[in-house]
């Protein structure tokens, strides 16, 4: 059994390690869900495309692309957010590679959330 004091360095060294993984406030953060009801309405190539062209764009410095499990909305899967710094998260709905180019382009560089592929219009 460790001391007290093993345990509470290890504690200090693990939250520093999980402080350097932390988030960066300053970048746009692209989640895809890929549970098994993301994978199996198409997440998948979703994910690969906005990677990729995130990258051949050369725009890895500015946002990032990365996946979740479950986000509990299986019915409008494959699902997108995007989490600009100082803005509100945007969701985006039954996605597919064309509809992630133009994320892309309309709203990771353009500015302009697609309206027609988020959450609100899917409710409509």
């Amino acid at each position: 059994m460790k001391t007290l004091a093993e345990l509470q360095a290890i504690r200090e060294k693990m939250k520093s390690q999980v402080n350097l993984r932390a988030e960066d406030h300053r970048h746009t953060r692209v989640v895809v869900g890929m549970a098994t009801c993301g994978i199996a309405a198409g997440a998948r190539p979703v994910l690969n495309t906005l990677a990729q062209e995130i990258q051949r764009r050369g725009l890895t410095d500015k946002i990032t692309v990365t996946q979740t499990g479950c986000i509990g909305l299986c019915q409008y899967e494959p699902i997108v957010e995007v989490a600009e710094p100082g803005k509100e998260k945007v969701t985006y709905v039954k996605m597919n590679t064309g509809k992630a180019l133009e994320v892309i382009e309309r709203h990771l560089i353009g500015g302009h959330p697609v309206e027609e592929y988020t959450m609100g219009a899917a409710r409509s």
